[in-house]
């Protein structure tokens, strides 16, 4: 009985130590964000800093491992993007 609230003690303070630290607000952020995504504005522009098309929207991101694609889905259409600069803010 004493290791289990030792246990249920320890895990608790545990938690509560993490809900302080920024890796965790950045843990709880990408959860929301895999989950339901978040408002956001992307932004492409051409290799001449020229805007081609801006995108406004509650969306989730995705690059692929070598940089030059980016993914996602603004209101039930998926868009990718290759070989562009684009720039994502949050709302």
């Amino acid at each position: 009985m004493k290791k289990r609230i030792a246990l249920i003690f320890t895990a608790v303070l545990l938690l509560t130590c993490l809900a302080g630290c920024e890796t965790w607000d950045r843990v709880v952020k990408d959860t929301s964000s895999s989950v339901s995504g978040l408002k956001r504005t992307a932004i492409v522009y051409d290799q001449n800093g020229n805007v081609i098309k801006t995108y406004k929207g509650k969306f989730d991101v995705e690059i692929n491992e070598y940089g030059n694609k980016v993914k996602f889905d603004v209101d039930g259409k998926r868009v990718m993007i290759n070989n562009a600069v684009v720039i994502v803010e949050e709302d």
